[in-house]
């Protein structure tokens, strides 16, 4: 079995991973699985260098085939933010909650014609040679007036999928995995190791 270490302390970001990786017989390790304990500064200005500074950060340390990615929500009435610093958006110690608050807070009146936003996600994956490979998506969306739905984290409870009526927090995990922007991302990754001597 083919054995990839994830880039992330996110349980979040694990799960996900892990449970679409199984069906290939791939096994996710995470960092910490791996006994890596260190958070890599996110010290890019794009998702592609961010992806490959955590990938980079993994590699050298253990010298095995790891995965990364970065992600984060663009809005357009904010000019493309939160974008990058969509964890930090609220603050370095916000809570999900305190983050789709203040996205909501600056959109307080702004039709829904002018919501339009998308989530972006880059895979960055090592190879066991050294090798990177890049792999990018987006899901296009519009922000909702309030948070709904329980499934998902981050932003998904606001942002309505290419304008629906549904949240990716309304989303079943299988649903929001066919057509989000990590799930895309992450299946154009499948398909290129499942091609991977």
């Amino acid at each position: 079995m083919k054995e990839i270490i994830i880039a992330t302390n996110n349980k979040n970001k694990i799960r996900e991973m892990k449970e679409k990786l199984a069906q290939f017989s791939i096994n996710v390790i995470s960092q910490s699985e791996a006994g890596i304990n260190i958070d890599v500064e996110e010290t890019g200005t794009t998702f592609k260098e961010n992806a490959e500074l955590k990938a980079e950060a993994i590699y050298n340390l253990i010298h095995k085939p790891v995965i990364a990615d970065d992600s984060g929500l663009c809005i357009d009435y904010l000019n493309g933010a939160p974008g990058i610093y969509s964890h930090r958006f609220a603050g370095e110690n916000a809570t999900d909650e305190d983050r789709i608050k203040k996205a909501l807070n600056e959109l307080k009146g702004v039709p829904d014609e002018k919501r339009t936003a998308r989530f972006k996600c880059c895979v960055c994956y090592i190879d066991k040679n050294g090798d990177k490979h890049f792999f990018e998506e987006t899901a296009e969306g519009i922000i909702g007036h309030e948070p709904r739905g329980t499934n998902g984290f981050g932003f998904d409870p606001i942002f309505r999928f290419e304008g629906g009526d549904r949240t990716f927090a309304e989303f079943s995990p299988e649903e929001k995995n066919a057509v989000s922007h990590r799930g895309k991302a992450v299946a154009k990754f499948i398909e290129f190791i499942s091609n991977e001597e």
